[in-house]
């Protein structure tokens, strides 16, 4: 697989670090917490065909710049980095796609700058904390998988992990959230890796308790696909389903045969859905 030319692009918030890869129209892709090389993201991958992506590492991801006040790591604060990064690349307009909390800042983003997005795509996410009140998810301490979930995750958050055993327990946490756990070496099998901001992901689960802008879903104008796994464990359905309802031009796309990772479960609907949705909701 080709892998993503590395790029630095100086903004009026910092110089960040970012991929790129593909062509046509420009789409950035980021998650709120991963730290991207030039290996790529599955995610991110499966636009490729379509788009030139721009993968951002954001924030104290990578090479790109530090938070010098924790207030820089909140969602807002990165989605104006996105738009900065934007600016300094010379487009009135790109598409967003994010996948789980990826696609949370891109609610974010159409919340706020709907005039900046050409289109948004949001995978597997929610509009606002989804662990309290859904025992569907494996955030949920009565979910029967909580407790090893919490496990992986904070020792993924240590920097003294070896390459062999760090990958055998991103593979433990990523089985949790696939629909058939056995396939998980078929679909993660095209050497891609990256590692976790551990001061991001810090952030996030403390901003995650009083993340909420279901209110404000209208306020998003741009054509919006969501996609979501029916049995999703990290960000249900039932989220997905309220996104599409309060965002005026969206389209809904359930895979029944997917957990948490769509665009790998389901490949090739996934990829029909994304060009249907870009002949008729985006050019129209």
């Amino acid at each position: 697989m080709q892998k993503w030319k590395r790029s630095l692009i100086e903004t009026a918030r910092g110089t960040f670090e970012m991929f790129v890869k593909g062509k046509g129209e420009p789409l950035c892709v980021t998650h709120h917490y991963s730290v991207f090389n030039e290996t790529g993201d599955y995610f991110a991958e499966a636009f490729t065909k379509t788009n030139t992506i721009y993968l951002v590492n954001l924030r104290e991801a990578g090479d790109s710049p530090k938070a010098y006040d924790p207030y820089q790591l909140s969602m807002l604060e990165t989605v104006l980095d996105l738009e900065a990064i934007r600016e300094a690349l010379g487009y009135d307009q790109w598409g967003f796609a994010g996948h789980s909390t990826g696609g949370m800042l891109g609610i974010m983003y159409g919340i706020y700058f709907s005039a900046s997005l050409k289109f948004n795509v949001i995978v597997g996410a929610a509009a606002r904390e989804y662990m309290t009140f859904s025992k569907d998810c494996i955030y949920n301490e009565k979910h029967p998988n909580f407790n090893r979930m919490q496990q992986l995750m904070e020792a993924l958050k240590r920097g003294d992990l070896s390459a062999e055993n760090r990958k055998k327990l991103k593979a433990e946490r990523t089985k949790l959230s696939l629909y058939e756990p056995a396939k998980h070496d078929d679909y993660f099998n095209a050497g891609i890796h990256k590692q976790i901001s551990a001061v991001r992901l810090n952030f996030f689960s403390r901003e995650l308790h009083v993340f909420d802008v279901t209110r404000k879903l209208r306020l998003v104008t741009v054509p919006t696909l969501i996609m979501c796994g029916r049995y999703d464990v990290q960000c249900p359905v039932m989220y997905s389903e309220e996104m599409h309802q309060h965002i005026p031009h969206s389209t809904l796309a359930v895979f029944d045969r997917s957990n948490h990772y769509p665009f790998l479960e389901e490949e090739g609907r996934f990829a029909a859905e994304y060009k249907e949705f870009l002949k008729e909701g985006v050019n129209c």
